[in-house]
């Protein structure tokens, strides 16, 4: 499952696809609210896309929710399938690139997934506010995988057409018609590090 992606956008590339889908950005928002990162991992601060008011903001939160019980761990992906979202938090987390990792030795061998045709991807997530004095959380949606990703893995972050990203923010499609695998060469991958055999 996606426990690590990288975000490597430039804010001008941002705020160019942001005005070809007419969304609005805040005006207080600059490049410092979409920091740079190689990996970002479980816990880690990142940035997503959240409604604020009739635009649409980037806020920094941690990724995964906090553990269900006292023996889990945080969850950083979550199943899709069968669930209405109406009354939750919707956020679109920015990615340049999620990675999927396969074998069973470690280092397990890295593989790089981009989208064809943009310089970035939104994934489909769920936030939820801080608890006590601790930042919002965020998880990401998984779906059953598509061609590009079922060769390396049996699940998949849901990646969002960028048409669709004010519908997910919105809810003004169904959860059925967002929630799905993107069609064959949607998805390039690349194997960035090799593991052990």
């Amino acid at each position: 499952m996606c426990n690590d992606y990288e975000q490597h956008i430039a804010w001008a590339e941002y705020c160019r696809m942001m005005e070809s889908l007419a969304l609005k950005i805040p005006s207080h928002q600059t490049e410092l609210d979409l920091p740079q990162a190689d990996d970002i991992h479980i816990n880690d601060p990142a940035p997503v896309m959240r409604a604020a008011g009739d635009a649409i903001e980037l806020a920094s939160m941690t990724f995964g929710f906090p553990p269900a019980g006292p023996k889990g761990g945080p969850v950083f992906n979550f199943r899709s399938e069968g669930r209405q979202f109406n009354n939750s938090k919707r956020c679109l987390v920015p990615a340049s690139a999620f990675f999927e990792f396969t074998g069973t030795k470690y280092p397990k061998t890295k593989h790089r997934f981009t989208l064809n045709g943009h310089s970035f991807m939104a994934i489909a997530g769920l936030w939820r506010e801080g608890v006590g004095n601790k930042p919002p959380t965020f998880t990401m949606l998984t779906s059953e995988p598509g061609p590009d990703v079922a060769p390396y893995h049996n699940r998949q972050v849901v990646v969002l057409r960028p048409s669709d990203w004010a519908a997910w923010i919105h809810l003004t499609k169904s959860e059925a018609e967002l929630m799905l695998p993107l069609p064959e060469g949607s998805l390039s991958a690349e194997t960035v590090r090799a593991g052990s055999e």
